[in-house]
């Protein structure tokens, strides 16, 4: 993290809100008050040394607080293997109280202020952001901007720069390309039976038994007229749950009439490689993908899917973009995916592996359900890898499962292309 920019970024996004209000001369002046809520970066935590995830959360709330911030959440240290423990999860609030109670920061308004270099970066991100925020407005405003695809494929282009500079250690994480230590660090990680979600379709069975069904119905009817003719959508769905209608029947009710949403999901090429300095690298791994294709007739062609109700994106993006600059044809599936879905659009797709990002604890229950339908479709030469938040006591369990490669957090993008690679030159000479 850049901790002063951080700072600097809150300052300025105040400002441009303030700015912005202006012309809508809002009656009450709070209404030109931006009121924020931070959360650390999930990405910069590592699994490698994770005691260091302690102090870059402390530096990342640290920042937010001294911009300014109203509301913060403070990230575990053990979330880049796992669900936070109560253990970790009482250092992560305690990071908190401890900067409220015993900093005395939060008793001065912008305590920064004045100083130039804070004054500086808060400028130059105003102007900078001025110039987004006008494209923005070019396209429509943000929600024809975000039907193009334009914001994501900023945000994916910036992701997939900052990490060739972490593998090739220009940019330093410590404990990972600096300052390694060889010997595992010891951790309890949180072990989420498969009863909780056996225990949470129970509940909802039987409230679907006891609740009036009609009165639900006739709710639920009463979100879709809402939606329909323009009405309160926030009385209407208020009205639904109290009539104990379910969030995703809700949202079934304002589907039938505004369709559902599916992200423009466009993979970008020549970032990664471009901001990779040794060259050297890249071209050997081209070499291999250019071998490969000679061999088989095509390129070798990579899935990459989100499964469950994972929504976390970054890293499955910042993937696809690498492997794309390092000759593999890259297909990104959907959010949100079943593994049905996912084995089907294999299948279709004549793909090569496929790549599972599991970064909400469901790789256990979800990959064995990807090899099952793989073979089911007719996939079964198919390879699987599994890349994200995984406890390194999963990786058996995983390859039992039938996965052929398991990379966790901190793992380089090179190195898993030549593993990749390694796979399905393996399965070709067997």
């Amino acid at each position: 993290m850049n901790f002063f920019m951080e700072i600097a970024m809150l300052r300025a996004a105040r400002f441009l809100w303030h700015d912005l209000l202006k012309p809508f001369n809002p009656k009450n002046p709070k209404s030109s008050m931006l009121r924020t809520h931070v959360q650390t970066s999930g990405w910069s935590l590592t699994e490698q040394d994770p005691y260091n995830n302690i102090i870059r959360t402390t530096l990342e709330a640290l920042a937010a607080a001294l911009g300014g911030t109203q509301s913060l959440h403070t990230n575990s240290f053990d979330e880049a293997v796992g669900l936070p423990t109560d253990f970790s999860a009482r250092i992560a609030r305690n990071t908190q109280i401890l900067i409220q109670e015993e900093s005395q920061i939060c008793h001065v308004i912008d305590p920064l202020g004045g100083s130039y270099y804070i004054e500086a970066l808060t400028n130059g991100i105003i102007q900078e952001a001025r110039k987004i925020i006008n494209e923005v407005e070019e396209l429509g405003g943000m929600a024809k901007a975000i039907e193009t695809g334009m914001p994501k494929m900023r945000v994916e282009e910036s992701a997939a720069r900052k990490q060739a500079r972490i593998d090739q250690g220009l940019d330093v994480i410590v404990g990972v390309n600096k300052y390694k230590i060889d010997e595992a660090t010891p951790m309890d990680v949180l072990e989420v039976s498969e009863q909780v979600r056996d225990e949470q379709i129970s509940m909802l069975k039987k409230l679907k038994a006891e609740r009036d069904e009609a009165k639900t119905q006739n709710a639920l009817a009463g979100v879709t007229e809402a939606a329909e003719k323009g009405g309160n959508l926030l009385a209407a769905s208020i009205e639904a749950i109290r009539a104990r209608a379910t969030v995703g029947e809700v949202s079934d009710a304002m589907e039938k009439v505004f369709g559902r949403f599916v992200a423009t999901t466009q993979c970008i090429s020549g970032i990664y490689a471009s901001e990779y300095s040794d060259q050297a690298v890249i071209a050997a791994i081209r070499k291999r993908t250019d071998t490969f294709m000679e061999k088989e007739g095509r390129r070798p062609r990579i899935l990459l899917t989100k499964m469950g109700q994972d929504g976390h994106d970054r890293g499955i993006k910042v993937v696809a973009t690498a492997f794309a600059d390092l000759g593999f044809d890259v297909d990104i599936s959907p959010m949100f995916q079943t593994p049905e879905e996912a084995a089907k659009m294999a299948v279709e797709n004549d793909v090569h592996l496929v790549g599972a990002s599991s970064l909400a604890a469901g790789h256990k229950a979800l990959v064995p359900q990807l090899v099952k339908s793989l073979k089911a479709a007719g996939g079964e030469d198919i390879l699987v890898i599994v890349g994200g938040v995984i406890p390194p006591g999963d990786y058996d369990f995983l390859y039992k499962a039938g996965a052929v490669g398991v990379f966790g957090p901190g793992t380089a993008i090179t190195e898993s292309a030549n593993k990749v690679l390694n796979a399905l030159e393996s399965r070709k000479a067997a």
